[in-house]
């Protein structure tokens, strides 16, 4: 029919930074599917007041193990956003399934479902976890799309979520190849920015600690960021841009944390309590390019807006004062 809206799919879509892809998405007048683990859960009430939700917006009970649930959301749709998956409070678990499988089934359980609905493109979310984790790549070196996180190495270091993240995206560009469906995957660093909902994020739990912590420090002094406004930006320019089977690595800023204490938030915020340690090692630093992101036409915002409108939504949601 001539003139009918794109209807496209978020999986997780009550998450952080999942929130902000169906926001963009719906402003741009597409027909949403999002999944959520119970469409009646309060938390996900956020997402039914964004703007054209009312009209343009649906949300499917499902789970990424479950897929006939993932079946359903997927109908009708020509583009699936896959954002969902599970993000450690600790990096650090006892048991690695935790992660793998819902990472990796969850993921090929979404494409297969995908396949089956005739879905013509998927843009799977990952992350620098599936990037950084090379110790064979030069300290010194930017890591860019050709770096890959070594299995082999990983299980070494007992880190599964960067292993789950790093199998989970291998295996859907591999599928994509195999089963003739378009997959682009999209490497997000630590995703940063206000909250459209009442919940805090792992991510956001690292900015609320520094402002309201009170404490000696924080154990992670040099940040590797982007906003979810931004990455939101990412994933919609991956859709509709990019070549099939094309990795995009999406971060901004690599900042320490006493630079983002004393530059931007002491001057704006001096009466919170920050960390006594800040400074961090050459050890913590990261060295990633976005610059392929870019070339799709990419831009993000500088540091001071993300880290003030972040501060800002806490303190209007009641998380710091």
């Amino acid at each position: 029919m001539a003139g009918e809206k794109e209807k496209v799919c978020v999986t997780g879509a009550g998450g952080f930074a999942a929130s902000w892809v169906v926001n963009l998405l719906l402003s741009k007048d597409y027909v949403v599917h999002g999944t959520v683990r119970q469409p009646g859960d309060s938390k996900y009430a956020h997402l039914n007041k964004l703007e054209k939700a009312s009209e343009n917006l649906k949300l499917f009970k499902a789970d990424l193990l479950d897929y006939d649930s993932l079946r359903a959301a997927v109908e009708g749709c020509s583009g699936v956003f896959h954002v969902a998956s599970p993000v450690p409070a600790a990096h650090s678990v006892a048991d690695p399934e935790e992660f793998l499988e819902p990472a990796v089934t969850g993921t090929l359980n979404v494409l297969k479902a995908c396949v089956e609905a005739k879905v013509k493109r998927v843009v799977v979310v990952s992350s620098i976890a599936a990037v950084v984790m090379n110790p064979d790549w030069p300290k010194s070196q930017v890591k860019d799309e050709t770096c890959w996180s070594v299995p082999e190495y990983i299980k070494t270091t007992k880190k599964w979520y960067y292993l789950s993240k790093t199998e989970a995206e291998r295996q859907a560009l591999e599928f994509g190849k195999r089963n003739g469906i378009e997959v682009v995957t999209v490497c997000p660093s630590v995703i940063l920015g206000p909250i459209l909902q009442s919940n805090l994020n792992s991510s956001s739990l690292l900015l609320v600690g520094t402002v309201k912590g009170g404490v000696e420090s924080l154990g992670y002094n040099y940040w590797t960021f982007v906003d979810a406004r931004d990455f939101a930006e990412a994933l919609l320019l991956a859709y509709n841009k990019s070549e099939a089977g094309e990795r995009y690595l999406c971060t901004s800023h690599a900042i320490g944390a006493e630079e983002v204490v004393e530059k931007y938030l002491r001057p704006a915020y001096p009466n919170y309590s920050y960390p006594k340690i800040l400074t961090h090692t050459e050890e913590e630093k990261e060295y990633l390019s976005s610059e392929k992101l870019q070339r799709l036409g990419w831009t993000f915002r500088p540091v001071e807006e993300t880290l003030i409108d972040s501060i800002e939504s806490y303190r209007k949601a009641g998380i710091v004062d």
